[in-house]
């Protein structure tokens, strides 16, 4: 199952391991059955600390598999083979499982042992998911950490009938005790704060006590990061307020443009990113959403959880986010078949019918990477030409099951309990049609996050924070950098340029503030 490199450094990986670790596997005679038997026969020659059992519990999904350490109780389960993205998950499972201690903050783990309660998560993934493994890891750590917590990652194209019932058509999705507790990317942190009510009371306090910050970053993506970066590199008190460190980074699955770097990911990107921050003293804030911000001699950033933080400059590098049709239907059937990461969701609408709607190189890429799964795509583009490179147009128009429509508006999704179709205008003969479909794909662009902004700072009528070559804002002592602001091109190399300049400006304007008249 496993080749040779691999299995020599999964070896050196489990010499970690100090408990014995026992697998439980609940098989069939099907091939998915036999393969997961070859991937567990590998795992017990590679340690003589793991023993295999088969179990003849037919309440269980097979083929599936449990972890647990010998004379404890601990919820770790997977149903469906852990490779693609999820081997990671695998390999993590079973040095935790096996004592090794997990790489997260002691106050989390604390957090997590004091949860009160039974706690039954589910999680429906597919292997070509890249936001999938950090919700499964982190239900994984939850279910080691604290025998109240059980976990089982589902592979939804194995179990397709469990994912029709459930109407799983967006992954990951979590379900908490039989009903849905998340659907999309999610951190530990994230995840506790819903299940520990208490947890965001506690954590405005604490933020609300801290000293004023010299700078104060509004959001952790590459633009945030290197404007904390090039502040603490001053010996200045800084700080990072962030919703998700990562941002949109973390969304992103192929890097390859990044000078340098010949190709990458988004989430190796932005934990190299998170490394990089943390080798200086700057107080990261995860998991901190940004209601409003009050200027003055300190700014004060007011946080959705009602906490504060004070700051003698502020730079808002808070983003952007996918746009959306706004069209009718939409937002009722999102994660019902309308969906916005087609490499995360597409192994869901195997052999049926798709829509990809923008004709951008994100949407002319969807359209590529989605006919190779699904039995028909239809793109729609709103203009009378196509916007993607024409390397990717050439490739899309010879694809036999893949359509272009030009020159469309979308104008409803519809459906029932799931997406059945979406209704288009022909914008030359304003003619109405109506495609059948199971699945929309969204790919139009972003929209920048600062609605918060409003009334505070000159924004674009597109929401874009106003600024000039130097990241000022029109408010003084507010900077702002990357896809939030004017800066055209939104780029991750961008992004992180104006970073560094929207912090050396803010710098700059803490000297002059603080120099003796």
């Amino acid at each position: 199952m496993l080749d040779a490199n691999i299995k020599t450094q999964l070896k050196a990986y489990l010499e970690k391991v100090t408990h014995p670790i026992e697998i439980v596997a609940s098989l069939d005679d099907g091939d998915k059955s036999r393969e997961m038997q070859a991937l567990l026969n590998d795992l017990v020659g590679l340690s003589d600390r793991i023993t295999l059992t088969e179990s003849r519990d037919d309440a269980q999904r097979k083929p599936s598999f449990s972890l647990n350490r010998k004379g404890a109780n601990l919820g770790v389960r997977f149903a469906g083979l852990p490779m693609g993205h999820e081997f990671t998950s695998l390999i993590l499972a079973l040095l935790q499982v096996g004592g090794h201690p997990p790489k997260v903050e002691a106050e989390l783990i604390e957090q997590i042992r004091n949860l009160d309660g039974e706690f039954h998560f589910e999680t429906y993934v597919s292997l070509s998911c890249h936001n999938c493994p950090e919700v499964v890891q982190a239900l994984n750590l939850m279910a080691v950490i604290n025998p109240n917590i059980r976990h089982t990652m589902i592979d939804g194209a194995l179990f397709q009938q469990e994912v029709d019932e459930r109407k799983v058509l967006a992954v990951p999705m979590v379900f908490l005790n039989g009903q849905i507790f998340g659907q999309g990317r999610m951190e530990l942190g994230e995840i506790l704060a819903k299940v520990d009510t208490g947890a965001a009371a506690r954590d405005a306090q604490k933020l609300s006590a801290k000293e004023p910050f010299d700078v104060l970053v509004v959001g952790g993506g590459p633009a945030g990061a290197a404007a904390a970066i090039y502040a603490a590199r001053k010996g200045i008190r800084t700080g990072i307020v962030a919703e998700r460190f990562g941002g949109q980074v973390m969304d992103t699955l192929g890097i390859e443009n990044f000078i340098s770097i010949k190709e990458t990911e988004g989430p190796k990107l932005v934990m190299a990113l998170e490394e990089h921050v943390k080798q200086y003293e700057v107080d990261v804030m995860n998991h901190q959403r940004a209601a409003k911000i009050v200027p003055g001699d300190l700014a004060e950033v007011q946080l959705e959880n009602g906490g504060s933080l004070k700051a003698k400059t502020v730079i808002l590098a808070t983003g952007a986010r996918w746009r959306n049709m706004n069209v009718p239907g939409e937002k009722e059937f999102s994660g019902k078949g309308v969906a916005y990461c087609p490499h995360c969701d597409g192994p869901l609408f195997k052999g049926k019918r798709v829509a990809v709607i923008g004709g951008g190189n994100s949407g002319v890429e969807a359209a590529i990477d989605l006919a190779g799964i699904v039995s028909h795509v239809t793109l729609l583009e709103f203009a009378e030409d196509l916007r993607a490179d024409a390397v990717l147009q050439k490739k899309l128009y010879s694809l036999p099951n893949a359509t272009v429509i030009k020159n469309a508006q979308t104008t409803e999704v519809t459906g029932n309990a799931k997406v059945s179709g979406l209704m288009y205008q022909d914008r030359a003969s304003s003619e109405t049609h109506w495609i059948e479909l199971e699945g929309i794909f969204v790919q139009i662009g972003l929209l920048p996050n600062t609605d918060f902004l409003k009334g505070t700072i000159e924004l674009t009528r597109f929401g874009e924070v106003i600024i000039d070559a130097k990241g000022h804002t029109s408010v003084p002592g507010l900077f702002a950098a990357g896809d939030c602001t004017t800066v055209p091109y939104k780029q991750i190399i961008i992004a992180m340029g104006e970073g560094a300049k929207a912090s050396l400006s803010a710098f700059d304007h803490l000297i002059r503030s603080s120099a003796p008249a």
